[in-house]
């Protein structure tokens, strides 16, 4: 039997570049598993699904290396997993040296893909990585320069100090005087502790 399988980080990542080159391969819709599970959270049922369905001979059809795993101990213990444990067959289409069918049968061929698998695993891992260490060192270059992150912080409204009087008579809870400002309660809460702290007083 041959499957295909497909993976994405997100709902709104777009399946349709794996799912094409996949179908291209004449993979039946029915017999492709997908996958959205986040690098946080990588509970991949389908995929679970799809290891347990494996049976001997079987092959599965993967558009990258990198859609069996997160990093590189991950994708080589998966790929263990399905070539040696369930033996069956790998195709990764982005890679034709990673081709476990018939011309690997032979122990040369079986080496030389395990070899290529690790070599490429490790590349991805350490991109993965390297493009994190860049982002990082460029949000740190611009906080230097004065750049902010984030959402920016909301103005308080003109009529703040008369909703602060009402709520202090108590004619309003947190919640209606978040409302009369068009705020959170928990917004109005910080404005009300900064007030009190700029005036020295105790907020509770």
């Amino acid at each position: 039997m041959r499957y295909g399988y497909i993976r994405v980080s997100t709902k709104e990542q777009n399946i349709d570049r794996q799912l094409t080159a996949i179908l291209n391969e004449g993979i039946k819709k029915e017999q492709i598993y997908i996958d959205k599970a986040s690098g946080k959270n990588f509970n991949r049922s389908k995929y679970k699904k799809l290891i347990k369905t494996l049976e001997k001979g079987d092959e599965l059809y993967i558009k990258s290396i990198d859609r069996l795993g997160r990093n590189y101990d991950e994708i080589i213990k998966e790929w263990n997993i399905i070539t040696k444990k369930k033996n069956a067959e790998i195709v990764v289409l982005d890679f034709p040296l990673l081709d476990t069918r018939s011309k690997n049968n032979d122990l040369t061929g079986k080496f030389l893909s395990d070899i290529v698998l690790q070599t490429l695993s490790y590349v991805a891992q350490i991109e993965r990585e390297n493009t994190h260490q860049r982002q990082m060192e460029g949000i740190r270059e611009a906080k230097k320069k004065g750049v902010k992150f984030g959402r920016p912080k909301k103005k308080i409204p003109n009529n703040f100090e008369e909703v602060l009087k009402k709520w202090e008579r108590g004619e309003v809870s947190l919640r209606g005087g978040a409302k009369l400002l068009d705020s959170s309660h928990t917004i109005f809460s910080r404005w009300i502790e900064e007030y009190y702290n700029s005036q020295h007083l105790k907020y509770k």
